[in-house]
């Protein structure tokens, strides 16, 4: 490999953060976070509540700017317009479902995918659906939905669009025992199919048995970034609670 081509590949990495910090009200959040995710790879983010994981996937996600320190999405900053380029690369799972409930399932994804001008809509939102095992209920209001349900419309919601990088923040929270299953199951396709992932997640062992990597937060620091295999839960949980 020639040293112009290192540098193109290096510059398309998905995330690449130097020295990352986040206050919030002159209170620290993360402290000097350096974090490479290439592309395709399966990244876990495991810390204790207040760790600084949703923070995070919140700077990953565009959604906020970090205090100090140099974000890279696929190659550009994260900032002013090149934050706005790379938003259409990026699908966020959240805490909130983001679905408007007097809609039907297939309508709301249809009125996301219209949003970023995804070819044959309707084609793709019934493939989502799909998939998440919705397709008997795509008529109905997303209203009428468990948790669960709701939650497997909001990830075929952050598919819509075919994005490259899926960022996910707890995305298990709250879901009964076939929706997770659902989830996980969706994971790994889109994780053989090349997607880049990083998924915050409370549950250590589900993580590590998803993710080829973990990186453990402590107190907005790194404490472990590590290959899955490894690890284990027992020593996870030791630096999480150090």
């Amino acid at each position: 490999m020639t040293t112009t081509e290192t540098q193109t590949n290096t510059a398309a990495m998905p995330v690449r953060a130097n020295g990352l910090c986040k206050s919030i009200d002159e209170r620290p959040i993360l402290k000097g976070i350096d974090l490479e995710v290439g592309r395709g790879r399966f990244i876990a983010l495991l810390g204790a509540n207040g760790a600084g994981k949703s923070t995070l996937l919140k700077l990953l996600a565009t959604l906020t700017t970090p205090t100090s320190g140099r974000l890279e999405l696929f190659g550009m900053e994260a900032r002013g317009t090149a934050a706005v380029k790379v938003r259409a690369k990026i699908g966020l799972i959240g805490h909130q479902t983001m679905l408007y409930h007097d809609l039907s399932a297939r309508e709301n994804l249809e009125f996301f995918g219209a949003l970023y001008g995804v070819a044959d809509v309707r084609k793709r939102a019934m493939h989502l659906l799909e998939a998440m095992g919705l397709a008997t209920r795509a008529s109905d209001a997303v209203k009428a939905f468990s948790r669960g349900m709701m939650q497997r419309v909001a990830i075929a919601r952050a598919l819509m669009h075919d994005p490259e990088l899926l960022l996910a923040d707890e995305p298990f929270a709250g879901l009964d025992a076939p929706s997770t299953a659902v989830l996980e199951k969706v994971l790994r396709d889109l994780h053989a199919a090349g997607k880049t992932i990083v998924l915050a997640n409370h549950d250590i062992g589900q993580s590590l048995r998803l993710a080829e990597r973990a990186v453990v937060l402590r107190g907005g620091k790194k404490v472990i970034d590590a290959g899955s295999s490894e690890l284990d839960e027992r020593r996870v949980l030791q630096e999480m609670s150090a």
